[in-house]
């Protein structure tokens, strides 16, 4: 699988897990940190992608990450962090907490932004857009940094007025065989209840 070009990774690992009672990125599956097993789902398509969290959390697990520019902003703040410091057009990123992701969606992902003249790309499901798995552009900070200033927290409203192209279900279900694509890790319940579903998944 080869490296895309003119694409950026980034993994949004600064929140405070609160309601997991613990830090989420360290969370294992299969022995491995959740934050790891993110890092390696996209690194055969980003190169080494960038962690936005303490860098001294993550250094021990060998992973580059950079502090959080907006602490206290959710992960509104994460996403504008990461296209301050992006080098690349285009730009990856998913929240650490995603462990069902696969590199065949995350690849239809990149070539879908790739394609379009959107300033960002992002699936839907029934509740609404998944932007902690999605596609930035980097002309998109700007006014993501101006909605931080205007006190927004919310990750739609900080995107409103961009230009947007959302992938419907019809296109991200193909990829999701196991309907867990987009199932995240808030609170010790959701943990036990995906890793009973992963076993199931395992076993299938």
């Amino acid at each position: 699988m080869a490296r895309i070009e003119n694409v950026g990774g980034f993994i949004l690992a600064g929140g405070a897990s609160s309601r997991m009672g613990r830090d989420k990125a360290f969370i294992e599956m299969e022995g491995e940190p959740l934050v790891a097993r993110a890092a390696r789902l996209l690194e055969p398509f980003t190169g080494k992608p960038t962690v936005i969290g303490p860098p001294e959390r993550f250094a021990p697990l060998g992973l580059l990450a950079i502090r959080d520019d907006h602490p206290g902003f959710g992960p509104l703040g994460g996403i504008s962090t990461a296209l301050g410091a992006a080098t690349h057009p285009w730009n990856l990123m998913i929240g650490c907490d995603l462990p069902f992701l696969t590199q065949d969606w995350l690849e239809y992902l990149i070539r879908r932004a790739l394609e379009s003249q959107a300033e960002a790309v992002l699936p839907l499901n029934s509740q609404g857009a998944e932007p902690l798995c999605a596609m930035y552009h980097r002309r998109a900070g700007e006014a993501i940094s101006a909605a931080l200033k205007r006190g927004v927290r919310k990750i739609t409203q900080g995107l409103a007025g961009l230009v947007i192209v959302n992938l419907a279900p019809e296109e991200w279900k193909p990829f999701d065989s196991s309907g867990l694509l987009f199932k995240n890790i808030n609170t010790p319940d959701d943990y036990n209840q995906l890793m009973a579903a992963f076993g199931k998944k395992r076993e299938a």
